[in-house]
This record gives structure tokens, sequence and C-alpha cells, in this order.
């Protein structure tokens, strides 16, 4: 295969075609990369601020044209597009803000005679490998911080989401920044394994599957770089008895099917307290009946297709299985006009008398399904919330902040929140634990996965 095809979800017409990097090409990038990192590491964070600065504004005057691009790369509805520029104007200009301090000198007490401190250098050049699913925010999380710490970024983004990438370049060409330091890659799987196992990267970043998740750390083996991995989710939500039961059913319902459900940190499955289980269950369930699934072109859309019809036909597969077992659907998929199987529109669906021997309760989703369950209290559910391999975040709905500390220590989770769910705070890591991936992006603690540590130790003259 010599090019990538993408095929849109929302009619399944090809929506774009690049061709695949030639080896030549290739090497003539990583050679380019690394010749103009040693200039850029020289500049000063002011002197790089002013290109990532210019290079955000550039992005966000292609909202016009990027809007529609993601509804047909990847199906979101054009009433939710601008959320994602938004997001990724946030989280760029919160870790520019930070990058003075973030990668200033480390200085110990003070000791006679001697001047001693640890400085952060660049990496040197950083690898981007990108979802489809959010692919301006999960690109950003890496791309600017790897920029403002003094590195190159080689960015493959997700054969879905081909035009990503060319916006990302064209953003950096607009902005001025200095030949060589950024590159959008069209390559194959083979090709990225190969990359990633030449030497000349020093970093990887990647957002994808467990799966994906492997294959990176497998073509890294035995090369001494960084790995930084988020994969899968199966986010749990807690709702205590002492919850506003109108929030946390307002918030849980987006929670669980915005962006079709195709959200890393979006809710998988949720757990009500025994005494609020009945009226929390209504409740979501006449708020998920007001969702207008169909093309994401029309402004009325609130649900659009998922990423590709076999994508549906996995959740599709799950509900059934749920349901031989005993579970029930509560939304007649008659309800929403466009839900047709063997497309990739498909009505949300919410189960009940679900338990974690079904596959929908324990393997990830990724689409419009969340199943809920009664619990006894907050012992019950921080045992059902920590029975899954992922742990990327999860959510308890309470008035008392103090038990949602106190239950948040005992999750095995990378984020804890409380009274609000599927959201990426830029001054706090977003990280995961077990198969949900190590490492961390934003924040400060962002920084420090970008650049090595250089320890002096200078004994002055006396």
């Amino acid at each position: 295969m010599n090019s990538i095809r993408l095929i849109s979800p929302v009619d399944g017409s090809l929506y774009a075609e690049r061709a695949i990097a030639s080896s030549s090409a290739l090497e003539q990038t990583l050679a380019a990369a690394t010749q103009a990192q040693r200039a850029w590491r020289e500049l000063s964070i002011g002197q790089r601020t002013v290109y990532c600065l210019k290079a955000v504004d550039a992005m966000l005057a292609m909202k016009d044209e990027i809007v529609p691009e993601l509804a047909w790369q990847m199906g979101r509805p054009v009433r939710f597009g601008a959320g994602e520029l938004r997001g990724f104007e946030e989280r760029a200009r919160h870790m520019i803000g930070i990058a003075e301090s973030a990668l200033a000198d480390v200085v110990p007490e003070p000791k006679e005679g001697f001047r001693r401190y640890i400085r952060r250098e660049p990496l040197g050049t950083v690898l981007v490998v990108a979802p489809w699913n959010y692919p301006y925010l999960t690109a950003v999380n890496a791309i600017i911080p790897a920029l403002m710490a003094g590195n190159a970024v080689l960015l493959k983004h997700a054969s879905q989401t081909l035009l990503v990438g060319e916006r990302f370049a064209q953003a950096f060409e607009r902005a001025g920044l200095p030949a060589g330091l950024f590159h959008n890659l069209v390559l194959d799987h083979g090709q990225t394994a190969t990359l990633i196992a030449s030497g000349q990267v020093q970093q990887v970043n990647f957002t994808g599957s467990v799966e994906g998740g492997r294959l990176m750390e497998s073509a890294a083996a035995g090369h001494f770089i960084g790995v930084g991995l988020e994969l899968g989710g199966k986010d749990p939500a807690y709702v205590r008895a002492d919850a506003d039961l109108a929030h946390a059913v307002e918030n849980l319902v987006d929670g669980s099917f915005f962006n079709s459900g195709q959200s890393c940190c979006g809710i998988e499955r949720i757990y009500v307290d025994k005494a609020l289980y009945p009226a929390f269950v209504e409740g979501f369930v006449e708020l998920t009946k007001q969702y207008v699934l169909g093309s994401p072109l029309d402004e009325a859309t609130t649900l659009g297709p998922l990423v590709r019809n076999s994508a549906a036909e996995f959740v599709r597969g799950q509900i059934a299985e749920a349901k031989a077992r005993g579970a029930k659907a509560l939304i007649a998929p008659s309800l929403f006009a466009a839900d047709a199987p063997g497309t990739a529109y498909m009505a949300p669906q919410v189960l009940t008398g679900v338990n974690h021997e079904m596959a929908v309760m324990r393997d990830e989703s990724f689409g419009p399904v969340v199943g809920i369950m009664p619990v006894d209290g907050d012992a019950h559910a921080i045992a059902l919330m920590n029975d899954s391999p992922y742990g990327l975040s999860a959510a308890i709905w309470t008035e008392d902040l103090g038990a949602a500390e106190r239950i948040g220590q005992q999750l095995e989770t990378g984020t804890v929140f409380m009274n609000r769910c599927d959201y990426l705070d830029p001054a706090l890591a977003w990280t995961g634990v077990k198969h949900t991936g190590r490492g961390a992006t934003l924040s400060r603690l962002g920084y420090e996965h970008l650049t090595r540590p250089k320890s002096f130790h200078l004994r002055q003259q006396l």
C-alpha cells in the first residue's frame, strides 16, 4: 500500500488520500529535524514563545475550515467542532505560559564554595503519534510543550484524521517556525515502528489502543528512548446518596455520550447508591432520548456516527452479549430514525441488570453505551470501580468534599473528579495507571517527560 485512504463515516465516501512517505524522504526529514533542533535549543524560552503563540493564533484562524473537516473525517457534529479548538487553545496557552517556570533550573540549598543546580535540557526529536477521536486536543498535549522545551517534533496522525496533521503544519508555517523543526508525516504502521527503532528519535508520545501501546514499546525496546503511553479506558462514575441528582444525571449523560462515546475519559460504567438508583435511571433514560442522531453536518445533530461501521458493530455486539446474559436495554433504537445496523449510525443505549461478567462492563466500548448498577455504599462502589484493567479517570458525585477525597485515595486511577467528568485540566498531570499507560502530559510534570535533567556541581576556587 503506497497511500493512506481516509473513508468518511458520514457517507462511506473517500474523503482524502495521501501518499506514504518514501524511505529517502523520511531520512531527509530526520536529518532536517536534527539540524534544526540544534539551533532551536539555543533560543530563549521567550523566543520560542513568540513562535508557538503565533501558531496557536494561526490554528484558530482556520476554525471555519477545521470544523466541517472534523465532521467529515471522524463524525463530530459541527455544532461541537469549535469546542475542540477552544480546548486546544486552553491547553496550548497554559503550557506556553508555564514553560519559563517549569523549565527553570532547580537549585538546592546553598553550599559554601559550590554552585549547584539541575538544568532541564531538551531530548532532541520527539515523535507524537496522535489518535483520531480528539485529534487536536490529544496532539497539542505533546506538540506545544515539546517545542517549548527545545525539541524538534515529528507528528504521525491517525489515518482517520490525515488533514489534522496538515493543519498543524500550516499553522507552524504561518507562524514562521524555523524550517525543519516540525514535520507532519504520513506513515504506515511498519514505517512508524522502523522510525521508532531508528535511534533518531529520543521520545515517543502515543495515544491509542493497548495493543498499539504494546507495539510502540516493542519497537522502542533496547533503544533506551522514552515512551509515553495513553491507552485504553473504562472510566467509572459513582453517584453517592448525597449527590445532586439532577446535576449528576445531566453531566453523566453528557459524559457518556458526547462524541458518540468515543472519548478516552468518557464514562462507560456508572454505580449509583441504591437510594437514588431508580430516580437516577429514570432521569438518565429520559435525557438520553433527547439526543438527535444524524449527519454531523446538520446543526441539529447532537450524536453523530461512530468513526467506522466496524466500531458500531463492536458496540452492538457488546450490547447483544449483555442482553443475552440478562441485561435490560432501556432505549428503543427505533426512537432514533437514523439508527441503522450495518452502518456507523447507532442509537445511544442504557443498560441495567448488568454485572462485571459482561464485556460491556469490563472491556472498553468506545461507543454510545453505558451500564448502570446499584451499589450499597462507598465500599461497594470502590470495589467495583477498581475492578478493571484500566485506570484513566474516575468521577464521584457528592456534596461531601472530604468523602470525595477519601474515596479518591482508594481509587486506582490517574485523575479523580468530583461533580464533573470527561475533562482535562491543563494545570494537572494527565496520566493513567494499569493498562491505561504510563508517563504524563500537561502541567509542569508534562515537561519532565520532554526533557532530561543535567546536574551541575561546580566547585569554586577559594
